[in-house]
């Protein structure tokens, strides 16, 4: 017969060999800041086509061919995390769809506040307010005959699909000749350039850019008025599981703007697009 001091020694070695094993086994992350730093990397989706914020430079490869001054911000959130940063490239569509749905950690691809985004994914605080705003880009043939929204109405108007942009159409122009979505901005300058599409409805600051490094586009005068929440670029993640990520994410952002990087990353990379032609 087991004496009973035997059976507690027992009893004792047991609970020390489970308390072992618990320390032993790896914790499941509660969320997704956790889970980000269990495995050692954060993902980060963008749309690289999109110049000074997102652009591809041809003669490096990997991760370190996508460059801009969002690619700076996702570096120094990845580094403030103390993880590996992976620049995963989509098509704008796609970044949308694939951090409303969770399949990665953030998107950073001069991603605009809406009402309809904010409910499907969750949006950091504005880091960048440049760009003069929001209105449409034409050819230097059509001005003086596109200035308003009137204008807009009896054209071909094209603009990036799942954008700020669209929902400024629908908002305001409501209707017109022909309404045309393309899968990036670039896109939409071209079918205005190519004479696809009459007007683009675009970021004033991207679309100057772009019309002074090609040429025979024009921007008219005219600026959708756009409520201050509309302003700001931000970063995005999806809904669930994100609190303590996204406040990570906007303790960076405050960080980059009281330190003058986000300004410097900004014309840094304007300076390095207009090095490989994408800008004049």
């Amino acid at each position: 017969m087991i004496s009973i001091r035997k059976l507690l020694a027992i009893i004792l070695a047991i609970a020390m060999i489970c308390a072992l094993c618990s320390c032993g086994a790896k914790q499941e992350p509660t969320n997704r800041l956790e889970e980000i730093r269990q495995r050692g990397y954060i993902e980060v989706c963008t749309e690289p086509y999109f110049a000074p914020n997102e652009f591809i430079d041809s003669s490096k490869t990997g991760q370190e061919q996508y460059v801009g001054y969002d690619m700076d911000l996702a570096q120094y959130i990845a580094d403030a995390i103390g993880v590996e940063l992976r620049i995963v490239p989509l098509e704008f569509s796609a970044v949308l769809a694939g951090i409303a749905e969770g399949k990665y950690d953030l998107a950073i691809s001069a991603l605009a506040y809406s009402p309809a985004r904010a409910e499907a994914m969750a949006m950091s605080k504005g880091y960048w307010f440049g760009g003069d705003g929001y209105g449409f880009l034409i050819r230097e043939e059509d001005k003086g005959k596109i200035e308003t929204i009137e204008d807009l109405q009896n054209v071909v108007v094209v603009t990036q699909s799942g954008s700020v942009q669209e929902a400024m159409y629908n908002l305001y122009v409501g209707k017109s000749k022909e309404f045309k979505l393309v899968s990036s901005m670039t896109d939409g300058y071209l079918a205005v350039a190519e004479g696809k599409a009459d007007a683009c409805i675009c970021s004033i600051g991207s679309a100057r850019l772009y019309a002074e490094a090609n040429g025979g586009l024009y921007l008219p005068d005219f600026r959708f008025d756009v409520s201050d929440e509309l302003t700001g670029t931000r970063v995005a993640a999806c809904l669930e599981g994100t609190e303590e990520l996204m406040e990570s994410v906007n303790r960076c952002i405050d960080e980059v703007i009281a330190s003058g990087d986000i300004q410097k990353w900004h014309d840094d990379a304007e300076a390095y697009a207009k090095t490989m032609g994408l800008m004049d």
